[in-house]
Formats: C-alpha cells, structure tokens, sequence
C-alpha cells in the first residue's frame, strides 16, 4: 500500500461565499482522501488524509472556483486519524479576529443566464437569479461572518427547493447565501412616484421596458443603489434627464444588452472587451464609432469622443433589457442610459423610502424590489490604455471593492481619511490596504453621512481598530474635522500628511516599492507646506522613513478669485497673461470679454493689487489657463471639463512642433517654466494658428519638459523610478506619451495600478503614511 500522509491547509483571502468549500469537497472526492473543511475566523480550515494528500494544496490552487482569491496558505504535517471515513463539510466556527475577505458583487454568472432565459427553468426570467459564481455580496453583507442572517437575505426563508441546493455540497448553490426563486425570494414591481403599485413581477418589467420604449424615465433599484435609465436613443428624453438630474453637461453612461449591440455604436479591442465581459462589468470608456452617431442622444457625451458603456450586470437589467430590446423592435437600438441615481454632488440612492422621496422629481416611475441594499456602491469607471493595454482607473467601486491592495509588507492598522472631493478611505490590515468604494464630495451634508457610515461598516467587517487617523494638511476639509472628532473621542492619535505626497505615496505602495523614489504629482490644488496651493509637483519621498523635500514644482502663478479660477478657467487664462506682462488685449480680443467684462476688470485690479490671488503652482490650472485663452470654456459644468475640450480638439494627424518648456535648474526649488510654455500658447493664438494645434504643441512642450525635469532631478537625486500620480495624469495623451518618454531617458515610470490616480486614491496614501510613522516610533 502506498504510504499515507494528513494535513492541515489553512486559506485565507476571498474564500468563504464563493463557492470555496464545495471545490475543496469535490476535488477530495475525486482524489480519494478523507478529512474535512470548514469556515473558521481564520479562513478556510482544511485537513485532507491519503495517498495524495501531500499534492492537494497544488491542485487546490488550479482548481479555484472564479470568484475565488487566495492571499495566503499554511499548509503543516499533522496526526493521521486511522478511523477516519469520508470526506465532509463541518459547521462553520468563529473567533475573535478573522482572515476572510468578503467578495464584491459580481456580475449574473453565465450559468445563471441561461437558466434565466430556459423557459423550463423555474427562475425562468426570475430577477434575482444568481449563485455561489455570482450575484450580491459586499452590497447585502451587514457584518460577518458573511452568512444568510448577516446579510439583507435574512428575513427571505428558503422553499424546500432552495434549501435542498443550499444544503448540496455538489450544487453550485452551497451555502450560496443570496439564493433563492420566485417562490420564496424577493420581488420586483413598477410603482407610481406617489407610491402606487402598478404592476409586479414579469409584468413590472414587461410595462417599465414599455414606458422606456415612450420616452419617459425610470429609476430602477440596482445592486448598489438606483439608476435613472432612460432610451439612449431619445434625444428629447435625455435631454429632459440632464434637465431634471441638473447633469447639464458631464458625460451619461450607457449600458448595452449584449457586446454585439454594444459594437454597434463603439469600438472595442481584445483588452476592452474582456473588461466588458468580466465578472466586475464596469464602465468602459472606448471611441464612439461616427457611424452610430445617428442612432444615439447627441446629448450622451457632448465633450469626448467616448462614451462609456457598461454590459447588465444584474438579472434585472437582463431582463429589462430584453424587454425594451422586443418594446422598440429591430429600427431602434436597444441601449439605454443608466446613471447614478441623485442630484449632482449627492450620494445615489439607496432605499425604496429614500428614492421616492429624492428621485420623485427625477423619474416618471419607479421599479422597486425588496430586497434591501445596505451598502451604497456606485459602478466602476475604467480606460483601457491601448498602447500598454494597461486598464487606467477612473472610479473603483462595485465589482471592485473591498477586493485589498497588497502592499510590500505587514504593518499596523491605520485609517487613511481621505481627501475633500472623489473621497475614500482606507484601513490597512496586515500587508493589505482597504480603500473603500467611491464616496463623492464630502461638502454635500448626504455625502458625508455615507462617508461615516462607510468607515463604520468598514472597521465592522475588516474588524480592526486603528492605532492611527491620517487626515489631509489642509484644516479645513470635512475628512480632517471627522479626524480631529474621532482622535478626540477615540483616543487615536491624528497625523497629517500633505496632499501630493499623499498621492506619491499611494501610486510607490500600489507598485510595492519602497526605495527612495522622485514624484510628479500633476493634479488639480493640494495646500502645501508653505501654505499655498500646490499642484504640479516633483517630490523626493522616501516611503521606508516618510520624508520628502520638493524639488521642483511649476511657475507660481496667481489664482484670482481662489475658488472661482478652478471654475473659470478664463480667470486662470488672465492671470498667465498679467504673469507674462499681458495687461490688455492685443489683435484679438480675449475670448471671455463679450460675457464676462466687467468681472474681467474686477480681476484685472484683484491681479494689481494682490487682493484674493492665492498663489498657486498647479497643473490642472495651467490647462484651464490654456482652454480659457483658447476660448474652450469660459465657465466649467464639472470639474475638469476644459481639460477634457483642451485634449479632445488636439490635431493628432499633423506633426506639430513641440512648445519649449525648460527646466529652471538654477532655482531652490528647481522651477519647469511653465511661463514661457504659455507664453509660446498666446503667441500662436494670437497669431490665429489652429487651436488643434496648439493643442497638441502644449501637451507635447508640457511632456518633454516633464521628463528632462524627471531626468535632472534623477541625476541629483541618484533615483531612477518616477511615480506618476494626480487627476491630470487621466489625461490619455500623459498617461501614454509620459511614461514612454520616461523611460527613453533610461528612467523607470511607475502608474496607479488599483486606483485612479485622482484624488480618490489619497486615502491609500495616507494610510501608508500613518503606518510609517508607527513603525518608526
């Protein structure tokens, strides 16, 4: 007989509600060994006894359910149990402490799918199909251990079939805690704005695909909060959406009933469809093909070229779709608009009780269920880079989170607060870093109540507390007040950390890399240590000690109006016209005058005399400055917008001469003269060469001096890695055209891997921040 061997296999990570230990039974099954799994706080406890027990481990890593993600594994030598028969799954035990990460939500599995539309099935078109591959997670989950009573299944008692896969180590719906049917699960149904049930069931949505097929607009309850959905098609409908959402002209995202409706109206390659067809199913942001223009709202995305498309990643949108799909019949695209359900600056909404009463005036009906969402979770952005094929973050957040970061080593448990707008937060945990979903701009009152409760939930299922709070330098922001309530009535001690180190800190942490390294941190404002507004950055940090110096940074600029000149890039545009000695027009006349001339002269004497003009080195303001001369936008709908026009109408088929744009290496801190790039910019407008290429020539001039800038500070420095990080480098043309210069002078560029590289990666920052401050002490 060939000899025997038993061990003991701990796994931690994502492995409890995914269908974890029915691929531990089955494979020992199949191997012939006898033992047991059971969940326990520390993960998944395994013992496996026979003849190939020494190999289990290995399988078990090539056997992984899809949702599945292992983060560590111990595997020991233990007693042989003689008398042992069997294989089997043992109750669940817990403990204080626990290693087990909760899945995100995730998209209608395709064995779900088909089920949902075999009309012998019994959830035949059932909306809430889904099993231990799919479904809710995160959004359902109250606390842990993540078990049916712990989430928002609970008061949903399972039928006799339910229970009976529930209960089935070799059914794909083991302990699958969201399952259900129509018999015993939750319910959809079409309501009035007044509360009115007006259909349920199939019946719901066969009338909601009807209602949207006339024109009219519905919020639809999703998996992390409510969509207002509307024909993509439909000028006047979506023109009456931005009407009543005040959405006025920020891009609405689409979603498609399948990829090959989807391909109708853009264009994707290999990478960007395997995002589209991914169990996280965000939002892809891919060119619009010119030819579809016809068939979509020339209202969906008024200043890009891209739209942003997303496939159903529910089995209600499944069934909505197709639905609306037979409504319009085959001379109308079935595409619809699906945006976050609020006013702008407000959190989407959650409840049945809370959309009527904050959408009532958005949307013409609603379709409800019940079954109750606990955690807002909005749906992920991304932009797939097609020269690296890299995806490039936009907003993390359903599909996504609370999937960690792994970051180089373990430490102690630090909550990074985040920042003001495009919030987050982060715990760390060991080697792993939690940044929370997005949660939006923290002055909106409804805004910050998610944020807190985002924290509370948070600390509740990673259960951790802090031995630090990091908050942003900047005193008054609302994530540095809650940092200085929560240090006092807490008793945990607040650090503060500078805004771009922040940033710098977050893109080497994601990256795991810990040597000294140079920065650019090319955003929009962050106070700095010397109390002015800082923005376009080149920062030495040393993220083992968390020392930084600056080493360079832009030409410092007045900002007139504070506030305002981040809203009025015409304001900026002024200001760079006073700093390079322009006063008054010269042959043309500024583009703002005929709508803003007396404010013009009111900034004009602000610049003279010093009056409100914070001085500012930020490179989201050197575009406004740039979109402002051009005429672009005099005044921004949303934050970033003119940035958004100054890259679209760039002359990409001419070979344009590069603007110059030196590096001022004589100067403590070193300065890129930003000065003369946009003193180059107004003698071409003025001498009405095509705004394309101007375009072009600013982002070329502004890349190449960039990078000499990188390289001189690396030859000073000794340091050959750049981290690129702040909301300016989701400008494509950087994000490509910089790391490849970058690296053409032998330098090593390092990007946001996990987050976006705006501010909503700040927490992340933050919190490695924190944990160097206590390793060090």
């Amino acid at each position: 007989m060939p000899p025997t061997f038993r061990f003991r296999i701990v796994v931690a990570g994502q492995v409890q509600g995914v269908g974890f230990r029915p691929t531990v039974y089955k494979l020992a099954l199949d191997s012939g060994l006898t033992g047991f799994v059971r969940n326990a706080s520390e993960g998944v406890v395994i013992e496996v006894q026979g003849a190939d027990a020494a190999v289990f481990a290995d399988r078990l890593r090539c056997s992984l359910p899809p949702l599945a993600r292992i983060t560590s594994m111990a595997v020991e030598a233990v007693s042989l149990r003689p008398d042992e028969k069997g294989f089997a799954i043992l109750r669940s035990v817990t403990a204080e402490g626990h290693q087990v990460l909760i899945s995100p939500d995730m998209a209608t599995c395709a064995d779900c799918l088909r089920e949902l539309f075999d009309q012998r099935d019994r959830r035949y078109r059932y909306p809430f199909i889904n099993c231990t591959n799919c479904g809710p997670r995160l959004t359902i989950t109250r606390s842990i251990p993540y078990d049916r009573p712990m989430t928002s299944m609970a008061c949903f008692e399972q039928c006799p079939d339910c229970l009976r896969e529930y209960e089935d180590p070799l059914d794909r719906r083991f302990h699958a805690q969201p399952n259900c049917c129509p018999v015993c699960g939750p319910r959809v149904w079409l309501s009035s704005p007044s509360g009115e049930r007006l259909a349920v069931g199939n019946a719901a949505v066969s009338r909601a695909a009807t209602t949207l097929a006339d024109g009219k607009i519905l919020a639809v309850k999703g998996l992390g909060g409510f969509h207002l959905v509307c024909d993509a098609g439909d000028d006047e409908v979506v023109a009456e959406l931005r009407r009543r959402k005040q959405r006025w002209e920020k891009p609405l995202a689409v979603m498609a009933p399948d990829l090959e409706t989807a391909l109708r109206v853009v264009e994707a390659d290999p990478t960007e469809r395997e995002h589209l067809l991914s169990a996280q199913r965000p939002i892809v942001l891919l060119p619009r093909l010119i030819a579809a223009e016809p068939a979509l709202s020339k209202h969906l995305t008024p200043d890009t070229d891209r739209l942003g498309l997303m496939l159903p990643y529910t089995p209600l949108h499944h069934v909505l779709l197709d639905a609306f799909r037979e409504s319009v019949g085959p001379e109308r695209l079935p595409i619809l608009v699906a945006t976050s359900g609020n006013l702008s600056s407000e959190p989407i909404a959650l409840g049945n009780r809370e959309a009527l009463e904050r959408l009532a005036p958005l949307a013409d009906l609603f379709l409800f269920h019940d079954r109750d969402i606990l955690i807002r979770c909005d749906d992920s952005v991304l932009r797939v880079n097609r020269e690296s094929g890299r995806p490039e973050s936009f907003r993390r957040a359903r599909g996504y989170t609370p999937s960690p970061v792994f970051v180089s080593r373990d430490g102690p448990c630090v909550l990074g607060l985040g920042p003001e707008l495009k919030a987050t937060v982060c715990l760390t945990k060991g080697d792993q870093a939690f940044v929370s979903q997005h949660v939006g701009d923290l002055t909106n009152l409804e805004t910050f109540s998610f944020y807190q409760d985002t924290i509370r939930h948070m600390r509740n299922i990673l259960r951790v507390r802090p031995e630090m709070l990091v908050a942003d330098l900047h005193p008054d922001y609302m994530s540095t007040g809650h940092g200085r309530e929560v240090s006092e009535r807490q008793e945990i001690p607040l650090t503060q950390v500078q805004h771009h180190v922040a940033h710098v800190l977050a893109v080497l942490a994601e990256n795991r890399h810990e040597e000294p390294s140079l920065g650019l941190a090319l955003d929009g404002a962050g106070l700095g240590t010397d109390r002015t507004i800082w923005g376009g950055e080149a920062l030495l940090v040393d993220p083992r000690s968390g020392m930084f110096s600056r080493a360079a940074h832009f030409t410092p600029v007045a900002q007139p109006g504070g506030e305002a000149a981040a809203r009025e890039p015409w304001r900026m545009a002024r200001s760079y016209l006073w700093s390079i000695g322009i006063t008054v027009p010269g042959s043309r006349p500024w583009p703002w005058l005929d709508e803003h001339a007396q404010a013009d002269a009111f900034v004009g004497a602000m610049l003279e005399k010093g009056i409100n003009c914070p001085v500012t080195t930020s490179c989201g303001r050197l575009f406004d400055a740039v979109s402002g001369l051009l005429g672009l936008k005099h005044v921004m709908a949303y934050e970033g917008q003119a940035a958004i026009l100054l890259e679209r109408i760039q002359s990409l088929d001419i070979q344009a001469a590069q603007y110059a744009c030196p590096v001022l290496a004589g100067r403590d801190p070193v300065q890129l003269d930003t000065l003369l790039l946009f003193r180059q910019v107004h003698a071409d407008w003025e001498a009405g060469k095509p705004v394309g290429t101007i375009s072009r020539r600013f982002h070329l001039g502004l890349i190449r001096g960039l990078a000499e800038l990188a390289a001189l500070l690396a030859v000073r420095s000794g340091t050959r890695t750049v981290g690129l990080s702040g909301g300016v480098m989701q400008n494509a043309t950087l994000s490509t055209l910089l790391p490849q210069a970058l690296s053409l002078r032998g330098l090593t560029p390092l990007v946001h891997t996990h987050l976006p590289p705006n501010d909503a990666c700040i927490s992340l920052g933050q919190a490695m921040f924190g944990r160097i401050q206590l390793i060090r002490a």
